[in-house]
């Protein structure tokens, strides 16, 4: 989102993580911006019982976390990496003073938020009213179409392992297997070496 360049020239470090290497944890304060430069990142939190639920994966030229950084509250999740990864570290100040200089810059992270929100209003939605089928069509699709820029007419081959997206849909693991086969069978979805085409 924000060109490398633009990050390093305002100050901005690069930092590995390891698969699994936590960045920041729940209710901690926030004080960088932060941009996948490769790898991917998710943000995840858990219920009581140890179930997992992820917020979102960002890929990279992906950003993450920030509207807790421009309010001055505390992370609503964790961010963690989903494979090895390298992120853009930038202090706030120095984040706040990038986009004051960059209106542009500033415009299209309005736009990514409001896409985000989105994306949320619409599977909270999804989440709360209908059957596992239309909630993984829901998520495969926004995948597509917001996060790859896909179009309709074109074939999607979906990243997501059956658990991540079980993890996004607040479903078991199980029942997105038992969904996938189901909508195979339907024809609105294919299966191609175990990999999920739409």
């Amino acid at each position: 989102m924000i060109p490398d360049e633009l990050l390093h020239q305002y100050g901005a470090q690069k930092i590995a993580l390891k698969k699994k290497e936590v960045l920041f944890h729940i209710n901690t304060q926030p004080r960088y911006y932060f941009q996948v430069f490769s790898g991917k990142i998710k943000m995840n939190n858990y219920s009581e019982d140890g179930k997992e639920y992820i917020q979102g994966i960002f890929p990279p030229g992906s950003s993450f976390g920030e509207p807790p950084l421009f309010q001055d509250l505390d992370y609503p999740a964790q961010a963690e990496a989903v494979e090895d990864a390298v992120v853009w570290k930038l202090e706030k100040s120095k984040f706040l003073q990038l986009l004051k200089e960059h209106p542009e810059v500033h415009l299209e992270l309005t736009k990514v938020l409001a896409s985000r929100l989105h994306y949320k209003a619409t599977m909270v939605a999804e989440i709360s009213t209908e059957n596992p089928e239309h909630r993984l069509l829901k998520l495969i699709d926004y995948f597509k179409s917001h996060i790859h820029h896909i179009p309709k007419s074109e074939p999607y081959l979906v990243e997501l392992s059956r658990q991540q997206m079980a993890d996004l849909t607040g479903l078991r693991v199980e029942t997105v297997i038992r969904a996938v086969k189901s909508l195979e069978k339907k024809g609105l979805l294919q299966l191609q070496s175990h990999k999920i085409l739409r």
